[in-house]
This record gives structure tokens, C-alpha cells and sequence, in this order.
């Protein structure tokens, strides 16, 4: 990926210094069930945006893609698939 410097900069301005673990090997999530809602995680859409970094072409991209999946904050710093 090119310029990934730059995109996990990007990130870490969303996610805080630590940014969390960036192991993306946790498995399959199980189906939801009807009394559980559809929310999103947070560890859902973290291991997006790294899903997303890792496609980036550089910081433009991953900002444009990060936007059209729902997946960067809103004013209330919510991601809208978290809505």
C-alpha cells in the first residue's frame, strides 16, 4: 500500500494514540438474532477502517472510501453505521 504512513496517521486521529489491537484474526462474528438489534461495534468498525487502510491507495483515498461506507465520525464522533 502506498503511503501507509499517512492513512495510519489518518486513523489514529479517529482512534485515539493507542488505536487497539490491529490483529485482524477474530473470526467470523456469529448472525445476529432478531432481539439483538443491528447495531455495529466499535471492534466491528475498527477492523473496517483497517479493512479499508489496508485497500487505500493513500490518505485521499481511504478518507473517500472511509466516508462513502459510513465508516468516519460524524459531528457527534459516531460512525453513522453505529446509528
Amino acid at each position: 500500500m502506498s503511503g501507509s504512513i499517512e492513512v495510519r496517521q489518518f486513523l489514529l486521529r479517529y482512534e485515539g494514540a493507542d488505536g487497539g489491537s490491529t490483529s485482524l484474526s477474530g473470526g467470523v462474528p456469529a448472525q445476529r438474532g432478531p432481539s439483538e438489534g443491528q447495531r455495529v461495534s466499535d471492534d466491528q468498525v475498527r477492523r473496517a477502517r483497517l479493512a479499508v487502510a489496508a485497500g487505500a491507495l493513500d490518505v485521499e483515498d481511504c478518507v473517500q472510501l472511509l466516508e462513502m461506507l459510513g465508516l468516519s465520525p460524524g459531528d457527534d464522533g459516531q460512525a453513522p453505521v453505529q446509528r
